[in-house]
């Protein structure tokens, strides 16, 4: 028998997670939240921590152990980005924020694939609140390089353009989110489908067969989500604080 998403994300839920919205209001503001959401997020935030602390606790120059190579060949990764993209003086100063930013969406991106859990990226919510702190940073980038002057890009180069710069600049966080949130959440949804049509028998560990099949796919697809959203985090920043060439 074939079986409906909601039934199969009910027989995956071996672990009771509460899956109904809570919603709440806050003066004139209807909110409504994702508890399992909120719990995947939390264990995400455990693991980059577990992670990072592991990685660095016992830092040996001369003889490396396998996690801390790991880490300093992403945060150098990372690094050679920023410092292609804008000045190394004022890209330093970010690559805590850049190197936090890829991790937690390469944790999170992968989370989903472990039986069982989810990935917090395949909310929408969570993939939203991520572009809108990028978009907050740009302006704050912008605004502390360049100060009032940051903002005569959205007059440029005409002044009645200006309507279209507001959606231009407005799009960026909104590409950001759907973007990332679409892929992830598609190969969920994906694997769902596939626990439905194969039956019940399937769902040993927790439906691990087809979750094996795409495995692969979706390491990959986890890796670059990741890299595109930090990557144009790094560039929408570089916009803003490069001087402007005479």
């Amino acid at each position: 028998m074939v079986k409906s998403l909601e039934q199969v994300h009910e027989e995956l839920n071996v672990w009771g997670f509460p899956h109904h919205p809570w919603e709440f209001t806050v003066g004139n503001t209807h909110i409504v939240l994702n508890p399992k959401t909120l719990v995947m997020t939390w264990i995400v935030m455990l693991l980059v921590i577990i992670f990072t602390v592991s990685a660095t606790r016992n830092m040996n120059m001369k003889r490396p152990g396998k996690l801390q190579l790991m880490v300093e060949e992403i945060f150098l990764f990372l690094r050679g980005l920023v410092y292609e993209n804008m000045d190394p003086q004022k890209g330093a100063g970010l690559m805590s924020l850049i190197f936090t930013l890829f991790i937690f969406l390469l944790f999170s991106n992968l989370w989903g694939l472990v039986p069982t859990m989810m990935s917090p990226t395949a909310d929408v919510n969570t993939t939203a609140g991520m572009a809108v702190m990028v978009f907050f940073l740009v302006q704050f980038m912008g605004i502390r390089y360049k100060g009032a002057g940051h903002f005569k890009h959205f007059l440029e180069p005409f002044p009645f353009f200006l309507p279209l710069t507001i959606v231009e600049e407005l799009a960026k966080p909104v590409t950001l989110a759907f973007r990332l949130y679409g892929n992830i959440y598609g190969g969920e949804v994906l694997i769902a489908v596939l626990l439905g049509l194969l039956g019940l028998h399937t769902f040993i560990f927790g439906g691990f067969i087809p979750s094996v099949v795409w495995l692969a796919f979706s390491i990959f697809v986890g890796f670059i989500q990741a890299f595109i959203f930090t990557m144009l985090t790094i560039a929408y920043v570089s916009q803003v604080v490069k001087e402007h060439e005479h």
